[in-house]
């Protein structure tokens, strides 16, 4: 769901937005591997899109109720 559609109070508004952000940030690491020449860089740029992809995930098994920590 989308946040334009949620009130601001709800939890899952800015679950939807927090996941927009980490989605374009992982593009952009995405992007910037092919950027640049130092393959150090390269790893920790890749490492860090890994990273926020699980975060992600993290965000979407709240959203869903999916781990049992997130269930009422």
């Amino acid at each position: 769901m989308t946040p334009e559609f949620l009130p601001e109070s709800s939890p899952r508004y800015h679950t939807a937005k927090i996941k927009t952000k980490l989605t374009e940030l992982v593009e952009h690491l995405r992007t910037d591997v092919d950027k640049v020449d130092d393959t150090k860089a390269r790893v920790l740029f890749e490492t860090t899109a890994e990273v926020l992809l699980g975060l992600r995930t993290a965000y979407d098994h709240y959203e869903s109720g999916s781990e049992k920590a997130f269930r009422q």
